[in-house]
């Protein structure tokens, strides 16, 4: 959830991608940077922290002019949140410099081999190894012909995989800028005799409102004069820039009416991002971060999940996930009192922690009580850089990007993405999962991220179903944990003033005096073999098929 922002126009760029970058604050970032051309050469300034770290490294424009530059606002995901690791990065002779959003699945074996070549590394992210394929791009190239930068970008965007916004800017073609897009969103801002690239709207709203929106497998060559939109063959697409009218503040939400509607429908692609790299079609899962010592997983006899809030009716899916597939034995205990009793952990226990910010006080405490003890720590968090992520043993980043909303939605459904890659990890490690099964999971993991959307449309049955004003939630198995978290856990007492009582689908044999004459009843069932038992209703609720909305 990085912020993007590209100026090439008659305009000084630095004033202009500042601004950019401000309205795209809301987005969340640890560092920032700015790379502008100027007289030929490029010049960066990136800085750790806010960015008004940024703008006191480059006031009064501290040799920052020129009228094209790209600027950038980085959530971490590969190394820490550290000036070196901001964007923009450059290729070994600050020719080419490159500002990305999302993950390059395969980088490490990307930078071995342009290490074996001779490229220096400055940086621990994915995102330099685009710069360094890029000036090899432009070196073969230009040994005939002077070749266009988008045609380098062309040929090193083909050897990567991942999902991904990628700007790229050259001194040795100061005219452009191009940007590609595969699955991390970019737009541009069309205005007179100037055009503005983005990742989202807000940014350009106070110079146009003129925009054409970049889709997946699409890169854009902008320069002053508009955008050439192409396909990655280089097949030219024809766009009509829509006229936006909402205000600065809509245009935040991406024209949803509030930050937790936008984080519901940014889903799909936070558990896309979550799963890149770590599932394996042949059956197999590989998870940065997590290296378990020789002989441990096999020894092991206990995992113990400790967590606060939303982060803890995650690790009561996990539970299930863990036990079910890893067969072993999973205790779940809320971090704010499990460090106040006397919890049997050994040296062969592995406790999983879980906070989205990695910084809960409870659940800091937990994790070192457990760690003290002599068990084995693995976070799972959303923010690189954070006290729990330092001090664990392993650390699985669950890459939601931040939430703005104080009701989790996008964060918990990767929390529980996350769970389901370590119980299958663990169950692959011990031998109880084989390699088929495995495929046959995964390939149900990648289809989700479609599910998700598909759900998504059909938000206006969702909004009347809410309407009919009472809701009785019943699931069985690991649905009764998903019951208690995400917006259908207690969350909803507090969003919500509608009475929305759940349980366990088991118990609807035994009447409940609080339910309300005729209310809407959401079963939900995850196929296991308490189906026939939740389906035994002699006596309260009856299930009732057809009605006037099949299918809830």
């Amino acid at each position: 959830m990085c912020g993007i922002m590209g100026y090439v126009g008659s305009r000084q760029a630095l004033p202009i991608l500042i601004d950019g970058l401000r309205r795209l604050e809301y987005r969340g970032y640890d560092s920032a940077g700015i790379a502008v051309l100027g007289e030929g050469h490029i010049e960066v300034r990136k800085a750790a922290g806010k960015l008004s770290r940024l703008e006191e490294v480059t006031s009064n424009g501290n040799g920052l002019l020129g009228t094209i530059g790209i600027g950038h606002t980085r959530w971490a995901t590969h190394g820490l949140p550290t000036e070196q690791n901001a964007h923009p990065h450059t290729d070994c002779t600050g020719t080419v410099v490159v500002i990305h959003n999302g993950i390059i699945e395969n980088f490490l074996s990307l930078r071995e081999a342009l290490q074996a070549r001779g490229h220096i590394f400055r940086s621990d992210t994915d995102t330099e190894v685009l710069a360094h394929l890029i000036e090899e791009e432009l070196r073969t190239l230009d040994a005939g012909r002077r070749a266009p930068l988008e045609d380098a970008v062309r040929r090193a965007i083909a050897q990567t995989t991942g999902a991904y916004a990628i700007v790229v800017m050259s001194s040795d073609q100061p005219d452009r800028i191009v940007a590609v897009r595969q699955v991390s969103p970019l737009i541009v801002g069309l205005g007179q005799g100037e055009t503005i690239l983005a990742s989202d709207i807000p940014a350009v709203l106070s110079h146009t409102r003129e925009v054409m929106v970049i889709e997946d497998g699409e890169m854009a060559v902008i320069t002053a004069a508009g955008a050439s939109i192409q396909t990655m063959t280089g097949e030219l697409r024809h766009k009509q820039p829509m006229h936006i009218t909402w205000d600065a503040t809509m245009a935040e939400k991406a024209g949803f009416p509030h930050f937790m509607l936008k984080e519901i429908h940014e889903q799909p692609r936070a558990i896309q991002e979550t799963m890149m790299g770590r599932l394996d079609a042949e059956g197999r899962v590989e998870l940065d971060g997590v290296h378990y010592p020789g002989g441990f997983v096999e020894g092991l006899r206990k995992v113990w999940i400790t967590a606060c809030g939303t982060a803890y009716h995650a690790g009561l899916v996990g539970r299930w996930l863990v036990e079910h597939l890893a067969r072993i034995p999973v205790e779940p205990d809320l971090a704010s009192e499990l460090r106040y009793r006397d919890p049997l952990i050994d040296a062969q226990t592995l406790a999983i922690t879980i906070s989205q910010s990695g910084e809960t006080a409870d659940t800091l405490a937990a994790m070192r009580e457990v760690k003290q003890r002599g068990a084995r720590v693995l976070a799972v968090t959303n923010v690189v850089g954070s006290t729990v992520s330092r001090e664990a043993d392993d650390v699985l980043f669950i890459r939601a990007g931040p939430e703005i909303a104080v009701a989790s939605t996008k964060a918990y459904i990767t929390m529980l993405i996350a769970l389901q890659m370590l119980a299958m990890d663990l169950a692959l490690r011990r031998g109880v999962l084989q390699p088929p099964a495995a495929s046959a999971l995964i390939r149900d993991m990648k289809a989700l991220p479609g599910k998700v959307q598909e759900v998504l449309r059909r938000e206006a049955m969702v909004v009347d179903l809410a309407e009919r004003r009472a809701c009785v939630l019943h699931r069985t198995g690991p649905g009764l944990s998903r019951r208690h978290g995400g917006i259908a856990q207690t969350q909803g007492d507090f969003l919500c003033p509608l009475r929305g009582p759940g349980g366990r689908g088991t118990e609807t044999r035994h009447p409940r005096p609080h339910h309300r004459r005729n209310p809407r009843v959401c079963a939900g069932d995850p196929a296991t073999r308490l189906r026939q038992n939740a389906l035994q209703h002699p006596g309260g609720e009856r299930p009732r098929r057809g009605g006037d909305r099949p299918g809830l």
